[in-house]
């Protein structure tokens, strides 16, 4: 058995959950509603306030999507109660980012400025420098934690850290493994 998959998934307060045939699975709450469409042959019951996944047979198929199907779930439940975040630090001499309404405008060393719009649901935090050696951070914020993820990495794309000055877009709990740069001339 899955040990992620038979955990039972307990509602807080507040979220609805809706399930349909065919397993179409809409979550409500306070944050917003999120829906998707899971694989139609996984058993998800919904009884007393909570949620569980059980597949139907032990072939490998089964098997690997118990626990996806109960981690999808989850994530749903999470992102419409809380919601979902993903840290980004700057670095870099004259690299910025600032806010114009919802739109983020980023200084990136490109002759010219990035400007990205948020899709649906997601919006953007910039933090402040501390010194001008600090990072300026960045958060991707929102309900689905898919759309977030993707996001923080299409931001990170634009100018991923390079090794030798450490330079870029980088996660905040990523660490970059520095390289050294240019021997000197040997006597």
């Amino acid at each position: 058995m899955s040990r992620i998959g038979k955990k039972p998934i307990t509602l807080p307060k507040g979220v609805e959950v809706t399930l349909d045939p065919g397993n179409r699975i809409t979550v409500k709450g306070p944050k917003g509603t999120l829906s998707q469409q899971l694989h139609p042959e996984m058993i998800i019951e919904q009884e007393n306030g909570t949620i569980t996944v059980s597949r139907p047979s032990d072939e490998k198929q089964h098997r690997s999507l118990h626990g996806l199907t109960r981690t999808l779930v989850y994530n749903m439940i999470v992102g419409v109660t809380d919601g979902w975040s993903r840290g980004l630090e700057i670095n870099g001499v004259g690299y910025r980012a600032a806010l114009e309404g919802k739109t983020l405008v980023l200084n990136l060393g490109f002759s010219h400025q990035v400007r990205l719009d948020p899709p649906k649901d997601v919006q953007y935090v910039v933090g402040e420098r501390k010194s001008a050696s600090d990072p300026l951070a960045l958060t991707v914020r929102g309900i689905d934690k898919q759309v977030v993820g993707e996001e923080a990495a299409r931001i990170r794309s634009l100018r991923p850290p390079e090794p030798y000055k450490g330079k870029g877009i980088k996660y905040a709990e990523e660490t970059i493994r520095r390289k050294a740069g240019k021997a000197g001339k040997a006597k």
